[in-house]
């Protein structure tokens, strides 16, 4: 599993980062991101929905989210 840490960015910073790496993975592929942006929580598994990819996760780490996506199409 691919990791990207997006600790420290600001939305849409952690979801664009996401974005990229899927562009480079696999079907199949998972990737979490660490973002310290509340608003990833919520927008990045409403991005996941709205584009068919599938959600594994998303953990409250305290001072982070841990968000984890599976690439679907």
């Amino acid at each position: 599993m691919q990791t990207i840490d997006a600790r420290g960015a600001f939305c849409p910073g952690p979801l664009m980062e996401l974005i990229a790496a899927l562009k480079l993975s696999a079907i199949g592929d998972q990737i979490e991101i660490l973002s310290s942006d509340k608003g990833s929580a919520a927008d990045v598994p409403e991005w996941v929905a709205k584009v068919g990819h599938k959600m594994v996760g998303v953990t409250d780490k305290g001072d982070h989210w841990s968000i984890i996506v599976e690439k679907a199409k």
